[in-house]
Order: C-alpha cells, then structure tokens, then sequence
C-alpha cells in the first residue's frame, strides 16, 4: 500500500483520519485559548508553558499502573475516551473568572481519562489498514495532526484578535464532541486482548521489559528527549511573539511537520526511508540556533517551519518499535511512547519557561536547542541496534 488514494479507500480509516482532524483542531484551539488566557492573567513564561504544554505529565500516573488497559479494552471504546474528557475540560475552561490554580486542575481532566488508553489510536490503526500500510497510515494520521494545527493555531490566532477566550473555549468542546461521535458511529469494536494477569501487574512487567531492552529503550529516549526539549522552544512562542503572532509561529510549525511526514510517508522509498531518520533528528534542533539572534518574524516563521521537518524523524524509529515490539504488547509499547512523548513535551516546556525567566525567550530557545541536538548525537550508536537488517541482494 503506497498511495493515499489506495489508503483512503478504507471506510474505517476515513473515519479514524477524520476523527484524529477534528480532535487535533479542537486541542490547537482550546490550547491558544489557554496559553493567552493564562500569560494575561498571570504574566509568567513558567505558567503558560506549562499551560499549554504541561497536562501531559498527568499521564505519568497512568502509564505506570493501569496503559496495558490500551490493550486490554476494546481499542473503539478507549480511542473515545480523550476527546469526551477534551470536551468536558474545554467546557469548564469556558467557564468566566475562573482562577489559573482552577484552570490547571480542569487541564487535567482529558489527560487523567485518558492515561490509560494513549495507545489506542494505533491498535486501530493496526486493525484498519493491512501490514504494509502502517508507515503510511501513521505518516497520514500526523498528516492530520500537522494540517490541523496549522488551521486550528492560524484561525485561533485570528479569533483571539477579535473573540474572548472563552469563545474559543467553546468551539473547541464542540468540536471535541464531533470527534467522539465519529469514533463511535464511524468504526466497530474489537476485542481486547485478554491476561490472566491484574491490570497494575502487567502495566508494570511490560514496561519494565520495554524500558529495560538494549534495543527498544533507546528508540524511546531518541524520540522522547530530544523532542521534548525543542517542544520547549515551541512552549515559548507566546512570550517570544505576542498573543498576536504566536499562532503564526505555531501555524508555521506544524506545516514543517505535515510537509516531513508527507515527504516521508509517501514519496521517500521504502529501503532509503530509515537511512532519513539521523540527518532528520539533527534538522529537528539546530534552525533553533537561529533564535539566539532575535530574528525578525519573517525569519522566524522559516526556521519554526524547516526545524519541525525534523519531527519526521518518528516515522521510521516507530517502524523499528512496530518490528521489535510483539502484536499482544503493541497497544502497551505505542501507549508508553505516547506518554512519554506528551510527558516530554510537558517537561521541555517547563524547562524553557523557567530558562525564559532568567535569560529572554530568544536565549531559552537557543539553551534548549544545543541540549537537543546534543543527546541525539549521544544516542546514534545505541539505535544502531534496532536498524533492519541489510537486505542481501539475489
């Protein structure tokens, strides 16, 4: 399966890509919403980093004693489970003169709900489209992700000129709700995968082996560290910007990583597609350089734009995991990836708030991007054990 028109005859994939569109649109929203929200009211870079990027931490809690319910329950019913959570969250956000202790605490809401099933997407995935479509189904899922967080960080940056937040509180929920009712009506149940084993005790023996494998531990630190550090340098957009243009540098990320991911998942061959994945984590870190010196929007917009081309970089790494990973535990290693990804992202952004607050924006950008690019040269020789075999030729 190499063509999206091949892809997008599936009816279930249709619907998995819509519903992944809709709740991607929905968190860029509610999330803008928030990160203004919270710097008018408090003024802190720490805070509205950890606004916008910090729930995910939340989800520690979760991976480590009940993920492997993302393969125990039925992978329809956990996939619905974050946008509904989503949907109540944004609408207490909508809530007036709320206090930002308040709003912290409903922040946590999608992501308590939804700690235990992260891995649900990709077992749907799995369940959808046929073996050899994975790498192209999973680049067209972050296709979604990447085209609507441009549509959802551009329009919320045109809306915030004009509306309140709390309106876009509002359409966020909404839409929130559009994409659980797509998951439910949209594609049918599977089964579990059924353990004589206590829910905590798996969780835990699973993931002791995952983080514990020579092989698998350093796919997981290559795609959780490096990434949360320059999602440190995306969580300081705000402050570095303006409420007014941080949806622009927002915007211009995203279409970095939809244009990787297109690239990638559709055109870069099959054997050429694993050989990307260095020169790609590099291109992740080092355009943030620039932003040590102060470069005008124009300049920034491009660099946001090439550096977050670098986030393709995934794609092949999570091809590994697929391989090395066993089809009973995949819901669980996918899971495990996720939080870590999310709980990353939340640590990178706290860091380049509280780096933001005793140097400038521009200068916690710059810190973050050499330590970026430092652990993913650290970690090539320990990924070189989980590279395919070289194939002989006949």
């Amino acid at each position: 399966m190499r063509t999206y028109r091949e892809i997008f005859t599936l009816p279930e994939f249709r619907m998995l890509f819509l519903a992944r569109c809709i709740t991607m649109a929905a968190v860029s929203v509610g999330s803008l919403a928030l990160g203004a929200t919270t710097y008018a009211s408090t003024g802190s870079p720490v805070l509205t980093a950890l606004a916008m990027f910090g729930g995910p931490l939340i989800t520690l809690l979760g991976s480590a004693t009940v993920l492997s319910a993302s393969d125990a329950m039925g992978p329809r019913r956990a996939a619905t489970v974050m946008p509904i959570a989503y949907a109540v969250a944004f609408s207490l956000q909508a809530l007036p003169d709320l206090p930002w202790g308040t709003r912290f605490l409903i922040l946590a809401i999608p992501f308590l709900a939804g700690s235990a099933t992260s891995g649900s997407v990709i077992r749907l995935l799995h369940a959808v489209v046929p073996p050899d479509g994975f790498v192209l189904g999973r680049a067209t899922l972050n296709i979604a992700v990447g085209v609507m967080q441009v549509a959802g960080f551009g329009l919320g940056g045109l809306l915030l000129v004009r509306l309140p937040p709390a309106a876009l509180f509002g359409m966020a929920g909404a839409a929130a709700v559009g994409a659980a009712l797509t998951l439910r009506f949209g594609l049918r149940e599977r089964p579990g995968v059924a353990s004589d084993k206590g829910l905590v005790i798996r969780t835990r023996e699973v993931n002791r082996a995952l983080l514990g494998s020579p092989v698998t531990r350093p796919l997981y630190l290559a795609m959780w560290v490096p990434n949360g550090l320059i999602v440190g340098c995306e969580a300081l957009f705000v402050p570095y910007a303006g409420q007014a243009h941080a949806g622009y540098l927002f915007a211009a990320g995203a279409a970095g990583m939809l244009l990787g991911d297109v690239l990638l998942g559709r055109f870069v061959p099959v054997r050429w597609r694993d050989r990307w994945a260095g020169p790609l984590r590099i291109l992740l870190a080092v355009p943030y350089l620039g932003f040590l010196l102060r470069p005008p929007p124009g300049v920034a917009l491009g660099l946001a734009f090439v550096a977050s081309i670098g986030y393709a970089a995934a794609l092949p790494l999570q091809e590994r995991l697929v391989r090395v990973a066993g089809a009973d535990i995949q819901g669980q290693a996918f899971g495990l990836l996720s939080t870590g990804l999310m709980a990353g992202q939340a640590v990178g952004a706290a860091i380049g708030g509280v780096l933001a607050t005793g140097l400038s924006p521009a200068r916690a950008m710059g810190v973050l991007a050499v330590a970026s690019l430092g652990i993913t040269l650290a970690l090539t020789p320990a990924l070189r054990r989980s590279e395919p075999a070289p194939v002989l030729a006949r």
